[in-house]
């Protein structure tokens, strides 16, 4: 299940508001899938964050840069698979200084658990422990694993991905974000 959100690409179809910024809608094949309201849309999210490697950071240090923020969970499948995507990207776009990724383990990941997957991975992106769950409810109480926020040079939520994602959709929509000065 994937849908790949924003305000001017909107499914014309009844919505069934769910709690939080999800909302279900039912396709005319009966098939379940996931929008995200516009609401998100423009929003800046203000977060503070600890890495695995115990240093601090805010969304302020990803000002200047566009960021992809994933959120996961060791116990997510897709999240798991896409993984080895995501070290490619970063490690494709990274050294040009202008991009930012950033791994959000759900607060019900056991930080042993996440730890071990991100040193066994050699994971090269900032890794955080979302322990309050503060940082998934900056960006709407996020509760589905993966969920990703493509954030604009100026914080903006620019983009959201639900589910299994299309890198390749994922990457063009990242250099349209790198292409503007």
């Amino acid at each position: 299940m994937h849908k790949n959100t924003s305000c001017a690409n909107q499914p014309r179809r009844a919505v069934l508001r769910a709690t939080g910024v999800f909302a279900l809608a039912a396709p005319a094949a009966g098939l379940l899938s996931l929008t995200v309201g516009c609401s998100m849309r423009d929003k800046q999210p203000q977060f503070s964050y600890t890495l695995l490697d115990g240093s601090q950071h805010s969304s302020q240090g990803l000002l200047g840069r566009v960021s992809l923020v994933n959120f996961w969970a060791t116990t997510c499948a897709i999240c798991v698979a896409e993984m080895p995507h995501w070290i490619d990207l970063h490690q494709a776009l990274q050294p040009a200084g202008n991009f930012e990724l950033l791994a959000v383990a759900m607060s019900y990941d056991p930080p042993a658990r996440v730890s071990h997957y991100a040193e066994s991975r050699r994971l090269p992106f900032g890794v955080a422990i979302d322990n309050t769950g503060s940082v998934a409810r900056a960006f709407g109480d996020v509760r589905a694993t993966p969920s990703l926020f493509l954030l604009d040079r100026q914080g903006r939520i620019a983009r959201t991905y639900l589910g299994r994602v299309e890198v390749a959709e994922v990457r063009r929509d990242i250099d349209v974000l790198l292409s503007k000065a």
